[in-house]
């Protein structure tokens, strides 16, 4: 089975669903070039690996510390790959390890790709998006979902700060902007800006 999710002619974006929490794991792939990074080295690390190999994967990218999304993680660098994570959410993953700071605002590029770092705190402290440059897509995390934010309700959550950096940060992108998150469907900016204050009221 295919893993193309999505594609244009500069881009190639590769998912695959693992673990028993269903997470999304994206690889982004250069057309031009062959180079490619990882989202989220979740589980599953024999898949993730071939995966890794088969489409010319250079570095692990990680939008936050929870553990369902770092099971991956000690295997990946035992097999050369460099593991990028927030200062903030690195203390998460003191036993498995990591390589390097990803600073807000950070421009990540391989091949002809960027991809722009957007710290996106109140899931996590160190929560952070990539939104893919000259292109409708925006990896999310677990900071924004179809029908809302992220939980809130673990150590570190805070749900008004989530609500501040979606309102801020991801709902001033295009409406037309694809939400690639870290469990289950995409959405669009579109689709669930005007929803907002329903979660505000709802409180979750």
């Amino acid at each position: 089975m295919s893993t193309l999710h999505w594609s244009n002619s500069d881009a190639e974006i590769h998912r695959v669903v693992v673990g028993g929490y269903d997470n999304n794991v994206f690889v982004v792939r250069c057309r031009a070039t062959g180079e490619a990074v990882l989202i989220d080295a979740a589980n599953e690390h024999e898949r993730l690996l071939e995966l890794a190999s088969t489409l010319g994967v250079r570095r692990v990218l990680e939008t936050h510390g929870h553990f369902d999304h770092i099971g991956a993680v000690t295997e990946m660098r035992e097999a050369g790959y460099e593991v990028a994570v927030t200062a903030a959410d690195a203390p998460m993953l003191r036993e498995v390890g990591y390589d390097v700071f990803i600073d807000d605002a950070e421009v990540i590029e391989f091949g002809r790709l960027r991809l722009d770092a957007i710290h996106n705190p109140g899931h996590t402290p160190g929560s952070v998006s990539f939104k893919l440059a000259g292109a409708p897509v925006l990896f999310s995390g677990d900071t924004l979902f179809p029908g809302g934010p992220g939980a809130t309700k673990f150590e570190g959550g805070d749900f008004d700060t989530i609500i501040r950096s979606i309102d801020d940060l991801l709902f001033a992108l295009p409406d037309d902007t694809i939400v690639m998150p870290g469990h289950g469907l995409d959405t669009t900016i579109g689709t669930e800006r005007p929803h907002l204050q329903e979660w505000v009221d709802r409180g979750w």
